[in-house]
């Protein structure tokens, strides 16, 4: 993440992408709410190709901590190529409106994880057809600050 001059790659889904560029150019004032759950922006490093991704997704809080759902779709079976990345590459960008800030990624576990899940699930009900709909435990990943982003 530390190189901030690298060029940046939006997802490959045209919503998502128009919903990221859309997300930066107002620093979150069109985007940040969006299908009524709070949003942020995410850069991750690909695992094998090495390049900058970045999508945007709903979050939740806890504790001074960010939290995601890796579901991809109501109809995937298989992790969002998202979360594969912070698997093997665990520092991320996050800008959440206008802050922009380095964290440190990891997949809660266990009691965490319920528990978690129950929050987000809260937050957006829709991820409870996505659990109905797939055979894997969905991942719920924890973000956590590590300093915040230079200017660039």
């Amino acid at each position: 993440m530390a190189d901030s001059t690298a060029e940046v790659f939006d997802s490959p889904d045209p919503s998502v992408a128009e919903h990221v560029r859309r997300y930066l150019a107002t620093n979150g004032a069109s985007g940040y709410l969006e299908g009524g759950v709070t949003n942020l922006v995410l850069t991750h490093r690909g695992r094998t190709s090495g390049k900058l991704y970045r999508t945007g997704l709903f979050y939740g809080e806890d504790h001074g901590r960010w939290v995601l759902v890796a579901s991809g779709s109501a109809i995937t079976h298989t992790h969002p190529q998202w979360y594969l990345n912070l698997v093997a590459n665990p520092e991320v960008g996050v800008q959440i409106r206008g802050e922009r800030f380095l964290a440190r990624a990891r997949t809660a576990e266990g009691a965490e994880r319920d528990r978690l899940w129950r929050l987000m699930v809260d937050l957006a009900p829709v991820y409870r057809t996505y659990e109905a709909r797939s055979d894997r435990t969905i991942p719920v990943v924890v973000l956590e600050r590590v300093a915040s982003e230079p200017a660039g």
